[in-house]
């Protein structure tokens, strides 16, 4: 084996091995984007992806949703601070449903009360 061989695989086998352990987003329809009204319930700033619970208006009531976010260091670098949420806050989220038709999704973007919006809002 050459020199250049032994030095790749001693880099493949030293590579941190949390890393591996990340999830794709896979489960997450990442080419549609739905767009909700609704209502914040709880909003969890924490590592390693921030989440929000939301009440979304729906033709039949109202829908319990879980948005899963980026990390708390990502959302602040688009302008998330831990109290941008609050509950009962009137939002307009736009997320990437769950493959599954299950109430949750990704974020993409929203529109805060004060009429501001954070990451993709088209």
């Amino acid at each position: 084996m050459n020199n250049f061989a032994k030095l790749a695989l001693m880099a493949v086998a030293l590579a941190p091995l949390p890393s591996l352990a990340h999830h794709s987003y896979s489960m997450f329809d990442m080419q549609k984007t739905v767009t909700m009204q609704a209502t914040v319930v709880r909003f969890k700033w924490q590592n390693p992806h921030a989440f929000i619970e939301i009440d979304a208006t729906s033709r039949t009531g109202t829908e319990r949703w879980a948005i899963e976010m980026t990390s708390p260091n990502n959302l602040a670098q688009e302008g998330w601070r831990r109290n941008s949420l609050k509950p009962g806050d009137r939002i307009t989220l736009w997320v990437h449903p769950l493959r599954s038709g299950a109430r949750g999704g990704s974020y993409a973007g929203v529109r805060l009360p004060n009429g501001s919006t954070l990451g993709d809002v088209s």
